[in-house]
């Protein structure tokens, strides 16, 4: 597994020998930065964000709402079970970002738990392990079963390839298991009991999940510690603030209600069928004839990381959408004898797929890393600025939302708004996101851009959907940029990305 928190998307911590680092951990936190709160509007928020901000009324740079730090302590006290909920100033200023900050990641969060957290509860217990740790798939993926970060950690509990293939998940150019959720739940599991025999402690297998045992074990050498707070000083930085985050995250699973965050579309999971599949099969074809699109076939079977299946596949079971089963098992002939002999055109895709995308979103809904680099101490500790924007005729609760880069839940929540309609001239509070990048003005933006190569060069583990993912382009495209006939790429190998 590797880390990169949702904060450290291209930082490769070393591990062990035996274990990559993992990270998605940042690169979730970032992702809900970036992904979920702009809401897709991150290409016009950058442009925008200059003259927004000269056209609001900037009030201050702190939010105004903190969590009592003594409240949490003695909250904490009451919910812990097998995992110390230590309080540390940290987990303080990750309780008021997920409540005033952001409360639309923990609202999302409460909305897809029920998809996964009965499988989370049924191997945890299988495998003795801590309830609680379903809590930890939060900031490792925010629940994403397709998730990767830039450093290639994947799925819902970020494996990166060689850690993956270590714990038993099968990764090649048609298949990748760290996205299906049973079996990297499993492998999770494995892992974390492996941890947990290496150093006895429940924080230290925490720090050892997101930086690796052997970083661990390092800092342990160095202080003489044996306890996460005994090795404190020594871990690396985003690793000082993991447990602090897991520890805020599980708070506000059981206190979001006393912060007035509540799911209003909750999630479950679909009721599917399954069909067995032999032979090359034309997944493209078999569901756009099935009557539903490549991108709801990938959502059942998160596994599947290509178009196809491959000529050797023998009885491969696909899971389909209940509704269409009946359909499916009517006209079986028909769609069979399409999508196993008829070629494949790539380019049906580009409908799908807008080829140009920006990294952050990708066929199949997976979702990378955003390319912030700072630590997640850095990013929380960082306050907002607070605007005030005076609402003019015929704006929105949406059209604000998208002009600031935030998301109309943290909108209405910051301004204790229950509908959706707004008054000319009513005062709206803003809480505009800082960051070190300086944003152009859009006028210089027009004149100063230039068309420039991108290249990237292929290390061990990489596949061609994982660089694919990594750069948010798309497949045929790269294929074609590089005049691969096949999905199959070697370390070393150098791949013109655009």
């Amino acid at each position: 597994m590797k880390i990169n928190t949702i904060f450290f998307p291209n930082v490769e911590n070393q591990r062990s020998p035996q274990v990559e680092t993992r990270g998605y951990f940042w690169g979730i936190f970032i992702s809900v930065l970036c992904l979920f709160s702009f809401n897709g509007q991150a290409q016009t928020v950058a442009e925008d964000s200059v003259a927004v901000i000269n056209e609001s009324i900037l009030v201050e740079s702190v939010v105004d709402s903190t969590v009592s730090g003594a409240l949490i302590q003695e909250r904490l006290q009451k919910i812990q079970k097998s995992i110390p909920l230590v309080y540390h100033k940290i987990t303080n200023q990750f309780v008021d970002f997920f409540t005033y900050r952001k409360p639309y990641f923990t609202k999302k969060m409460l909305e897809k738990k029920d998809i996964y957290f009965p499988i989370y509860e049924r191997l945890l217990k299988k495998y003795g392990l801590p309830d609680e740790l379903k809590y930890l798939s939060m900031i490792e993926s925010g629940l994403d079963s397709r998730a990767i970060s830039y450093a290639g950690a994947a799925g819902l509990w970020q494996f990166m390839p060689a850690t993956g293939r270590e714990f038993g998940l099968k990764q090649d150019d048609y298949f990748d298991e760290r996205f299906n959720p049973e079996k990297a739940t499993e492998a999770s599991c494995r892992y974390m009991k492996q941890l947990y025999r290496i150093f006895g402690d429940w924080e230290m297998v925490l720090a050892a999940y997101n930086t690796g045992p052997g970083n661990v074990k390092r800092a342990m050498r160095r202080t003489g510690g044996n306890t996460f707070w005994g090795i404190f000083e020594a871990l690396p930085k985003q690793t000082r603030h993991y447990v602090p985050q897991y520890v805020a995250i599980t708070y506000m699973m059981h206190y979001h209600a006393d912060h007035g965050i509540f799911p209003e579309n909750p999630e479950y999971p679909t009721l599917t069928d399954t069909v067995q599949v032999s032979g090359y099969f034309n997944l493209y074809t078999f569901a756009k004839l099935s009557g539903f699109n490549l991108i709801e076939l990938y959502k059942h079977n998160p596994q599947i990381i290509n178009t196809e299946l491959p000529a050797q596949s023998k009885d491969y079971v696909l899971n389909v959408p209940s509704q269409y089963f009946e359909f499916i098992n009517s006209n079986r002939t028909a769609i069979w004898d399409s999508a196993s002999k008829l070629p494949f055109d790539p380019t049906l895709l580009l409908a799908q797929s807008d080829s140009t995308a920006k990294a952050g979103t990708l066929v199949g809904g997976i979702v990378a890393a955003s390319d912030d680099t700072d630590d997640p101490e850095t990013i929380v500790a960082r306050k907002p600025q607070k605007l005030v924007h005076k609402v003019k005729r015929n704006e929105t609760i949406s059209s604000i939302s998208a002009r600031y880069g935030i998301d109309p839940y943290n909108l209405k929540r910051w301004n204790k708004i229950r509908g959706n309609k707004l008054l000319k001239g009513t005062k709206l509070i803003v809480y505009k996101e800082n960051t070190k990048k300086k944003l152009p003005n859009r006028i210089l933006v027009a004149k100063k851009i230039k068309l420039k190569l991108r290249f990237h060069k292929v290390h061990r583990g990489d596949t061609l959907f994982t660089i694919c993912q990594r750069y948010g382009v798309d497949m045929a495209r790269l294929k074609k940029l590089n005049r691969l006939r096949t999905n199959t790429v070697k370390a070393g190998q150098k791949l013109r990305i655009s």
